[in-house]
């Protein structure tokens, strides 16, 4: 089975034009950006939160993490956690563990954006595996998942 079948499906019956490359195994948004040559603030990481028992994603650069006390802020709930792995893999049926591509919506997970991503021209990311990337204009990304626009991604310190 391809990796992330669901999102192939999406972007082959949206006409969106999008780039695959393969790369060596890599884990970590920063390790895949590097594999690619480009910069982490380019790699679209989707990071998976439990708020109030309930998955979300929030899709922020490579190079930034995720302010849990802003997500809070922001989404006005007092119970927000990083979701655990055993929490998320069985709904990303297609994926390997922690290379989920940043569609949320494709599998009931309700999707924000980080601001300082949608201001790039194009997104890199994972397409299910940790050996292939899929690149593709933030515009078709934006169309095709409709996150909310947040702010909530911080330089990691």
């Amino acid at each position: 089975m391809m990796a992330a079948e669901k999102l192939h499906a999406l972007l082959e019956s949206n006409g969106v034009e999008f780039e695959v490359q393969t790369h060596p195994r890599a884990v970590t948004a920063q390790r895949l950006a590097d594999a690619e040559g480009i910069s982490g603030y380019d790699v679209a990481k989707p990071v998976l939160l439990s708020v109030g028992g309930q998955l979300a994603m929030v899709v922020v650069p490579g190079a930034e993490v995720v302010d849990l006390e802003r997500v809070s802020e922001v989404l006005g709930h007092n119970d927000v956690r990083l979701a655990t792995e055993d929490e998320f893999t069985s709904v990303f049926d297609d994926c390997e563990p922690g290379a989920e591509p940043p569609f949320g919506n494709l599998y009931g997970v309700p999707t924000f954006l980080d601001e300082d991503l949608r201001a790039r021209p194009q997104l890199v990311f994972r397409d299910g595996s940790h050996t292939e990337t899929i690149t593709l204009t933030t515009a078709d990304y934006v169309r095709l998942v409709q996150p909310e626009i947040i702010d909530v991604a911080t330089v990691s310190t």
